[in-house]
């Protein structure tokens, strides 16, 4: 199984006095079943407080006991709040190559998540969904009233009684206690079903089949190339929301990563794997588009491998197949012995249409790399070049001497999505460019965006006029003039 969490030795045998009779209904055939971790009052019992609560243990390092080397790589707070910063792409402790870029997931949907989940707002079949997707298992229970969940692997641990719905007369304690174990345990998937619970997301999962290292470990640079061809394959996603294209090159990009800023990432045990947790909003058109792409090209693989035409990848691209996405997964497998990408629907929202409820999980190996790396050439010389008249500010000039054509760089302001084009302008064109930024105003162009270089080059200029902006917009290029009176001289930047 993916992801797959191990259980902390520490807490074998721990919560195992107590119990009450009749709480095993329906376990037969699954062996001695471990008390819940409080006791329970059998269903429907009104006899006051529960006796014999047994409190949280002494030795714990603190609600989020984290095995050793994973405390900066899970999502999920270090002090039982699902809303912690750790792990998440821009903080410092996130997975390398997942925080870049990304603005912090605390101004959006997880703002308000501080804490453990509002037992109150918490639906008890949500709850067990995700118990179920983690690997706990459920062992018995009262048909219809309640379920007992022990944790994933041995079963040993703390237990858990969840309530089949919210009718049950004690449903808010019992999930109360039940949101409290899972805040205390030291189970890794424990902190991934409080995720899951704080903000409906949909979780798409990596995991790299790579050589052990001692006791089990993966090398630094392994565990950077996943979180690298995770974020990759994200960023893919986001970039085919925004518009189909072989070849995106730098369009789009800056929209692709703040539509990220929501997204949480979590490592497992052993470096192996990878869980982002996309909200449902608005992040499930990403995770829709991935899916969808992510079949598309397996489906161009199987074909490319099995008749060697290269044909199915062009069709692919309406699937959300690019060379940003052929890029990343190329990226994921090399050096691996394969990779796996699988994709579960938040259980809160239900899976979105045309999409299967439980999608199969795409797999690609180090004999897919041929086809894939072909693909990626194909999209980079097949994307056509896109005519486009847009604005922008001027912010570099460069010729050679004092008359003839030059080199401009200009901010796009609007008209393409790319942050910044280079142009080569005429003598008159050169010197209107020059004017208008003098005197603080934003030019128009016409031409053609190149996709060699990732469409930051726009050739054949023409109809090069200045553009009237209002006062603020004005004063704030004059100011940038001011402080860069020296860049006339400067030459034009790199070509990213």
């Amino acid at each position: 199984m993916m992801h797959r969490p191990i259980d902390d030795p520490g807490f074998e045998g721990e919560g195992h006095g107590g119990g009450g009779p009749g709480r095993e209904g329906g376990g037969a055939g699954h062996g001695p079943v471990p008390p819940p971790y409080r006791p329970h009052p059998a269903p429907g019992d009104a006899s006051g407080p529960r006796a014999g609560a047994s409190a949280p243990r002494a030795g714990a390092s603190g609600p989020w006991r984290e095995p050793a080397g994973s405390r900066a790589e899970t999502p999920g707070p270090r002090a039982g709040a699902p809303g912690s910063r750790s792990g998440v792409p821009g903080s410092r402790n996130g997975p390398p190559g997942l925080r870049a870029g990304v603005p912090d997931p605390a101004a959006g949907p997880w703002a308000d998540t501080h804490g453990t989940p509002d037992p109150g707002r918490v639906d008890p079949r949500v709850l067990g969904a995700l118990l179920a997707r983690h690997g706990w298992r459920r062992r018995g229970g009262a048909a219809g009233r309640y379920s007992r969940w022990t944790p994933p692997g041995t079963g040993t641990g703390t237990s858990l009684l969840v309530p089949e719905s919210r009718a049950f007369p004690d449903c808010d304690d019992l999930l109360g206690e039940a949101l409290a174990a899972l805040a205390h345990s030291a189970t890794p998937s424990a902190r991934e079903v409080l995720t899951g619970l704080a903000v409906p997301s949909d979780e798409i999962r990596w995991w790299r089949d790579v050589p052990p290292g001692p006791a089990g470990t993966v090398p630094w640079t392994v565990r950077e190339q996943l979180g690298s061809a995770a974020r990759q394959l994200l960023l893919a996603g986001a970039l085919a929301v925004r518009g189909r294209a072989g070849y995106y090159g730098a369009r789009h990009r800056r929209a692709a990563q703040a539509s990220l800023g929501g997204v949480l990432v979590g490592a497992s045990p052993g470096g192996r794997g990878l869980t982002a947790f996309l909200p449902v909003d608005p992040g499930r058109p990403i995770a829709v588009r991935l899916h969808h792409a992510l079949h598309a090209a397996r489906e161009a693989v199987d074909y490319q491998r099995a008749t060697g035409g290269t044909e199915a990848f062009d069709a692919a691209v309406e699937a959300g197949v690019s060379r940003e996405l052929t890029e990343a997964l190329v990226a994921l497998v090399r050096g691996t012995e394969g990779a796996r990408i699988a994709l579960e629907w938040a259980p809160a929202a239900g899976p979105p249409e045309g999409c299967a409820a439980r999608p199969e999980p795409v797999e690609f190996s180090p004999g897919d790399l041929p086809a894939l790396r072909e693909a990626s050439a194909r999209y980079r010389t097949g994307e056509p070049s896109v005519p486009v008249r847009l604005t922008g500010a001027v912010v570099r000039m460069r010729r050679s001497g004092p008359r003839g054509a030059g080199t401009v760089r200009l901010r796009v302001l609007g008209g393409a999505e790319v942050p910044h084009v280079r142009v080569t302008l005429g003598e008159e064109a050169y010197r209107t460019a020059g004017h208008a930024h003098l005197v603080g105003l934003p030019i128009r162009v016409s031409g053609r965006l190149e996709s060699r270089g990732g469409f930051r080059r726009l050739t054949d200029a023409s109809e090069v006029v200045p553009v009237q902006v209002d006062e603020t917009e004005r004063d704030r290029l004059m100011k940038a003039l001011h402080e860069n009176l020296d860049f006339f001289e400067e030459a034009c930047g790199p070509e990213d």
